[in-house]
Order: structure tokens, then sequence, then C-alpha cells
């Protein structure tokens, strides 16, 4: 007989089924997936070597867990995954809100049942979906939230005494028994409701309004929280933390690598975006803003980059580009430098700025993070313009790969690209400077057109960032010219090489 035909006490006691408490369960089932070499958290990137471990370990410890880091860090997704460690199904008491386990009932209803109806006691069995609560902490969430109250309702339809324990509605907590049970943000729990966690914590047990309840709730407990040093919002409470078996430190995406597989998993572009082309340079150039701004003076440390900023502006740099196609009812479309700057807004929302970010300006900051990671990412697929400086290298401006470019832009000439131009009308501006289709064929002898293209148009942005060409960015165009203009006299561009620079 599978397990889930049994519908009576009787038959799950025939049946030889052993009850195993959430974390006994848990463990036992993560040791197989070990032994099994399974992944034990698909889909986590970056954590293999550090939070994924330290995970395993609490887990196989049977320990209650606080994941502590900064926002955008998976703390979360990793609380939600542990679901899968449950058993598929688990037998409880039929009708019972806190998941009474047939064997040893916690609850009134559930006592009375099985004193009442015996083996004939009706069976029910709990998916492991079921078996997860969450919370998200605010100021104004109650002990009667979590725990429970008296509900004077229940009372007078049932013509019961407040002495009765059958008044009771439980809370959230002991309706998560023999589960997973999440609080999120921590420290927004106001102190008085954090102690009340303390019991459930220590002695499995809860009161209610006076009533003594000895329920020993079979709960594994997850906290998230950011570092509490961080935040004025509020802290959590010493003998709380110290009830917390583990803490488990998470962080962000260590290398460029994984930040780009990440982003890759979780943006949500729609289907008929397919038609836009992501180069692999312009994902670089998206994850390096965020790992600019977790290391600009201009935004908040404590407050942390999240990687959904990052995904953000990876879903706007393919709109962008799908918006241009549209108005300009071409097929398919590659995302150009300038699509960048549909990015914007994704970043904005996504970084705390301290005051000198305030004072600069949200808009600023962002379009000088996206300029410093333009800067980044052009000096790891081009040769880096700083070396051909002649007070740093003499005689090195003579093999200056960029000195025909930066010479067209000398006698005069300007490069307007629309932000909406055509794929003709940004092959033909490109091409009209001397010596940028040269280049990139040279250093890039293999790249298809599209590829070309794009790589002309990088090496323009990246010598406006290294100060050896002027880039104006207005609404709907970008304007490249050299950085004095000729017309003012200042000599030419060797000695400025030679005197400023």
């Amino acid at each position: 007989m599978g397990m889930e035909k049994i519908k009576t006490l009787g038959e799950l006691k025939k049946s030889g089924y052993v009850y195993r408490s959430v974390k006994e369960e848990i463990r036992q089932n993560l040791i197989a997936k070990l032994k099994r070499k399974e992944s034990t958290f698909p889909g986590i990137i970056g954590y293999d070597d550090t939070v994924i471990p330290d995970t395993e370990r609490a887990l196989l410890s049977r320990h209650n867990i606080l994941f502590l880091g900064l926002r955008g860090q998976a703390k979360t997704r990793m609380a939600r995954q542990m679901v899968d460690l449950l058993d598929e199904f688990i037998p409880i008491v039929a009708g019972s809100e806190v998941n009474d386990n047939p064997f040893a009932p916690l609850s009134r209803f559930a006592r009375d049942q099985v004193a009442a109806l015996g083996d004939k006691t009706p069976i029910e069995w709990l998916p492991r979906e079921a078996r997860y609560g969450e919370k998200l902490a605010t100021p104004d969430v109650s002990v009667a939230d979590l725990i429970g109250d008296v509900d004077p309702i229940k009372a007078a339809n049932e013509k019961l005494s407040y002495a009765d324990e059958r008044v009771i509605h439980f809370g959230i907590i002991p309706r998560s028994n023999r589960g997973i049970f999440v609080i999120n943000e921590l420290p927004d729990l106001q102190a008085r409701i954090q102690v009340a966690l303390f019991n459930i914590l220590q002695e499995g047990d809860i009161q209610i309004r006076g009533f003594k309840v000895r329920m020993p709730l079979d709960i594994l407990f997850v906290f998230t929280a950011n570092p509490e040093d961080y935040t004025n919002r509020g802290s959590i409470v010493t003998p709380l933390k110290d009830r917390i078996e583990s803490q488990i430190i998470t962080h962000y995406p260590k290398t460029l690598e994984n930040s780009l597989l990440i982003t890759e998993q979780e943006a949500n572009v729609h289907e008929e975006q397919q038609s836009v082309q992501m180069p692999d340079m312009i994902k670089r150039i998206i994850e390096q803003v965020a790992f600019e701004a977790r290391g600009s003076e201009y935004v908040d440390k404590k407050s942390g980059v999240s990687a959904r900023l990052t995904i953000a502006a990876f879903e706007n740099a393919v709109s962008a580009a799908e918006r241009r196609a549209i108005i300009n009812k071409e097929k398919s479309t590659y995302i150009r430098i300038n699509d960048l700057q549909g990015v914007i807004p994704g970043i904005t929302g996504k970084i705390e700025l301290v005051y000198e970010g305030e004072q600069e300006g949200p808009l600023q900051v962002a379009v000088n993070l996206l300029e410093k990671s333009i800067r980044t990412v052009f000096a790891t697929y081009f040769p880096n313009p700083d070396t051909f400086k002649k007070r740093k290298n003499p005689g090195a401006a003579d093999m200056n790969p960029y000195r025909p470019i930066i010479q067209w832009f000398d006698q005069g000439n300007a490069l307007q690209m629309l932000q909406d131009a055509t794929d003709k009308q940004y092959e033909t501006a490109l091409m009209q400077v001397t010596g940028l289709h040269d280049l990139v064929k040279q250093l890039f002898p293999q790249s298809n057109k599209q590829e070309r293209l794009l790589m002309m148009e990088m090496i323009l942005h990246g010598l406006s960032t290294y100060s050896l060409l002027s880039k104006k960015t207005l609404e709907n165009e970008t304007r490249f010219s050299d950085l004095l203009g000729t017309m003012m006299n200042f000599g030419t561009r060797e000695d400025l090489e030679e005197d400023e620079i």
C-alpha cells in the first residue's frame, strides 16, 4: 500500500511509518543527496565554496540558521530551497491547524480526536510545499500574528469559556509546526517581539495569554538580516542571536564570471526579445557597473549593491535595443554601447548614495559608474591608451594604434551618433572615422560585421573615458569630437601629451 493511501491512524501504525523531527528529516535527506553527489542548492551561483558548505554543515548539525548579509545576496532563496530537503509527504491528524503528528498530537483538537477515535482517527498527507512559512518582519508584526491569541468570536460561536484551550487562534509559527519557518529582515522586528521567540527556540514551546499550553513545536527556523551594525532600523537582541546556533555570512559574487551567470539566469527577457542579440562585451559592461558601484565613494557600502541592479540594467539594455529596432522597422538588432543610456533608470533606483553622492545627484552618479565600467572593460579588449603617453613611455607615441583615429578628430571632424539610428546610419557614421575599421580588423581578424561595428563604437567611447576624445551625450544623440577643438590653436595633441598628460 502506497503511504499516501493510508487514511487512518491504525493503518499508519501497521505500515511501519517512523516519525522523524523536521530537522532530522532534513538531515537524512541532505545526507542522501550528498552521497548521490546531487546539487543541494541548484541555481545558487558563487556560493559553492562558502555559503552552501556552511549551510550544509548547519543542517547536518540540526541548527536554526541566521543568514547575515546585504540585500540581493540570495538569502531568502537559500531558505526557500530547503523545502526540497523535506520528505515529499508527511502524515498529520486530519483537520489539524498545527500539522499534528498522529503519534504525539500537540493541539487540544488533535488530542481529543485521537482520544475519541483511536485507530480510526483520520489521517491527511501534507505535501512538502505546504510546510514552508515565511514572514517579512515589519515593526507592526505582533505576538498574536506570530504565536497566537484568544479568539473571542470563536469562543462566542462555539459557546466556549475563555478558560477553554479551544478558544486559541494559532499564529503563523504554530501553523508552521513540522516545517520550515523563515523570518526575513529580523532586525525590523520589535525587541519585545524578538523576546517572544526565545522560548520557542530554546524549549520549542509557546504560551498564549496565560494558557499553560506546552507545545514542543517542531520547526526549522531560518532568519535573514542585514548585518546589524549597518542598520539604524533596529538590531537583533543579543539573547536571541545567542539562541540561533549557526550564523552564516553571505556575500556578493566574487568574480565577474559568476556575476554574469547570475544575471543571465535571473534576467526576465521576453520571448519576443530573442531577436535582440546581447554581445558579451555589453554584458561585461553591465556587470562591471555593480562592481564599480560597490567600490564607489558615492555609494553607501553598508546598504550594498544588489544583483537586482545588473538584472534590471540587462533587461533595460535589451528593451532599449528592441525599441530602436521597432521604431526603425528592423527585424533583429545587436545591442550597441549607445543603447546603454537606456540602463541608467535601472541603476539610479538600486544604489543608496552617501552625502557626497546626494550632492552629485543619482543621475550623474549612474552616468559616472557607466563611464567607469566602459573604461575598465575597454582595457580588457584593447591596448591601454595610457601606455602610449610619451612621458610614461618615451617613443611609445609613435606606435600608438589610436593615432590615426585621434588625428581624424584633431582635423576638426566630429561624429554624431543618433540614439535611434538605423543599422545603416550606425554603420555609415562609424565608417567615416579614419583608422577605426582598420584597427578593429587588425585586432579582431575573426570578427563578423556586427561585432566589428560594436568594437569600433567601443573604441570611441573608450578613448573618451581616457580623456583622448570629447564625448557629449544629449537626449537623443552622442557627439564625439577632439578634446580641445583645433579652432582654439592649443597646439598639436603631441604637445599636449608631452606637457599636460
